[in-house]
C-alpha cells in the first residue's frame, strides 16, 4: 500500500502522518510498514540541536498508525460499510521499551500484530526496527469511534 492508500484510511496528514508505505498486511493478524526518517523532519530542530534523535513518542505513534491501518482492513465486503465514517482512537499503551535511538537516515520498519479484537476495541503488539535492531516495542489498545460525533461507534 502506497501513501495514497494510507491517506484513504488514516485521517493524519503532514507533519503527523508517519507511515510512508505498508509492505505487508494480513487482515485481523498483522501488518508491516515503513517510515523513512530524514533530517527534514520538523521535530529534529528541537530534539536535539546538534544531536538529532527521533522522539520516542513518535515511534509509538508510527506503530499505532500501522495498527490503525490494520484495524481498517475488512475481513469481508460487508465489514467495509461498518468502517465508513469511523476512526480509530488510542486508548492505552503498556510495556513500552526503547532500546536504541532512531536518527536521520534510518528507515523504521514497524511490525504490528493483533493480540485481541472485539467488535470495537483492539489490542496490538508493535515492534519497531532499524535494520535487524529492535528499537522500540509496546502493547497498544485502540477503539473504533464515530468520526463525526467522536463517540463510541455503538452509540
Amino acid at each position: 500500500m502506497d501513501i495514497n492508500g494510507i491517506m484513504k484510511i488514516l485521517p493524519h496528514r503532514y507533519p503527523f502522518l508517519l507511515v510512508d508505505r505498508i509492505l505487508e498486511i494480513v487482515p485481523e493478524q498483522r501488518a508491516v510498514g515503513i517510515k523513512n526518517v530524514t533530517i527534514n523532519e520538523n521535530f529534529f530542530q528541537g530534539h536535539f540541536p546538534g544531536h538529532p534523535v527521533m522522539p520516542g513518542v513518535l515511534i509509538i505513534e508510527f506503530m499505532a498508525q500501522i495498527a490503525g491501518i490494520l484495524a481498517y482492513q475488512p475481513q469481508a465486503a460487508s465489514d467495509e460499510d461498518e468502517m465508513e465514517g469511523r476512526v480509530i482512537y488510542f486508548m492505552s499503551i503498556d510495556k513500552v521499551k526503547f532500546r536504541k535511538p532512531v536518527v536521520p537516515g534510518d528507515q523504521l520498519r514497524g511490525e504490528v500484530v493483533v493480540l485481541q479484537r472485539r467488535r470495537k476495541i483492539g489490542s496490538f503488539l508493535g515492534k519497531a526496527y532499524v535494520g535487524n535492531d529492535l528499537v522500540c516495542e509496546a502493547e497498544m489498545k485502540a477503539i473504533l469511534v464515530d468520526r463525526e460525533e467522536g463517540r463510541d461507534a455503538s452509540d
